[in-house]
């Protein structure tokens, strides 16, 4: 990481590659015990599962009110699923509850399957989401066993590309506007090919016009972050004379 100056509290705009099994929270808590004893607000701009990894934008101090503006972007995803098959939770999270036969079926038919869900549609959220029902959300509902009526939601696709079929293996290329769910996206395409799919790998490439490959590691920063406040250590100990 190259030397720079932060200056968290008028506000730092970071990329964030956030590892796999983190949540976006884990990301947040990270960073903001790193910028101990100062307290500063840290928050992130569009949640990814804990099962997803890639591009996750914080901000701090003050420009922790632009987040919505940076949530607002449209967001660009690869990943895989795996046909054949369904999970309660539509990823990997839970075991499979639904197997289906793949003979027969088409590498035409696995791209044509993506026009249904192309442009202007509707989902419904996963019940294992984030999303907040009576104030609780939805994941803490579903591990309890409960049943939560949930409502459609109207988002855009503009690209739904498939990149690779191996079955039971499809790679995939989204872009999406904010509040999509591939996981339900996922789900919903396998039964347009009265099939079953879930999700096994996606990662965020793009939000906006910010990209992955311009991302920080949260371990890279941290670290900087840390000889930081050792070299101030070190100068408040030796002042120049």
């Amino acid at each position: 990481m190259k030397d720079r100056d932060f200056n968290f509290v008028e506000g730092e705009f970071l990329l964030i590659n956030k590892p796999y099994k983190w949540t976006s929270f884990d990301v947040v808590g990270k960073i903001r015990n790193s910028l101990k004893p100062l307290k500063i607000k840290v928050g992130h701009a569009g949640t990814l599962d804990p099962l997803a990894t890639g591009l996750l934008i914080i901000c701090t101090g003050k420009l922790t009110k632009q987040i919505d503006t940076f949530q607002a972007q449209e967001k660009e995803y690869t990943g895989t699923m795996v046909l054949g098959a369904t999970t309660p939770s539509f990823d990997m999270e839970t075991v499979i509850d639904q197997e289906f036969n793949l003979d027969g079926l088409l590498e035409e038919q696995i791209h044509a399957a993506t026009v249904p869900f192309t442009g202007d549609i509707q989902q419904y959220p996963p019940a294992h989401s984030a999303v907040k029902v009576n104030g609780e959300r939805l994941y803490v509902k579903a591990r309890r066993g409960e049943e939560t009526e949930l409502r459609l939601r109207f988002v855009s696709v503009p690209v739904f590309q498939i990149t690779r079929i191996e079955l039971p293996e499809v790679d995939f290329r989204i872009v999406c506007s904010k509040g999509t769910y591939i996981r339900s996206l996922i789900s919903d395409f396998g039964k347009e090919l009265n099939n079953g799919a879930y999700l096994s790998k996606l990662t965020r490439t793009r939000s906006g016009n910010f990209r992955l490959e311009d991302a920080l590691e949260v371990a890279d920063l941290v670290s900087y972050l840390k000889n930081k406040k050792e070299e101030q250590c070190v100068d408040n100990l030796n002042p120049v004379s």
